[in-house]
């Protein structure tokens, strides 16, 4: 028999898959601090979508059981509404897939850069600016 860890950090720290839909909805309300109803509600509202399995169930991940903490902090600490947290939400995805994105172009254009052959085409590095001016058509 698996035992699964009794917080999310513990499933992180323990090197578990942070995607890993090991939760059934009782136990992420109860690592999340909240009735079972609130996860379905918030399920409904589109702020946390778990896994659903082949019968309809719920599978949560450690990371949706940090979502869901972290829904209850924006609501009951700072005060914000459901729809300002789905937002918020929505913000912080695109964020980190921008993110994401950067850092794969980044990855990307050090490999062609570093193919580039130096010999082919020499740099030669000066101070110097060269200003180009079109000429007026009327006086040609």
């Amino acid at each position: 028999m698996t035992r699964t860890p009794s917080d999310p950090q513990d499933a992180r720290d323990a090197g578990a898959d942070p995607d890993a839909r090991i939760f059934v909805i009782s136990v992420a309300a109860e690592l999340a601090g909240m009735h079972a109803q609130t996860l379905r509600t918030y399920d409904r509202l589109g702020l946390v979508t778990p896994f659903r399995t082949t019968g309809g169930g719920r599978r949560y991940s450690p990371r949706d059981v940090a979502l869901l903490r972290e829904v209850q902090r924006l609501s009951q600490d700072e005060g914000v509404n459901l729809a300002g947290i789905k937002r918020i939400i929505e913000l912080t995805n695109q964020v980190e897939a921008l993110q994401a994105r950067v850092t794969e172009m980044a990855t990307e254009l050090a490999k062609v850069h570093a193919g580039y052959r130096r010999d082919l085409v020499p740099v030669q590095r000066s101070n110097a600016l060269v200003v180009w001016t079109p000429r007026n058509p009327k006086q040609t």
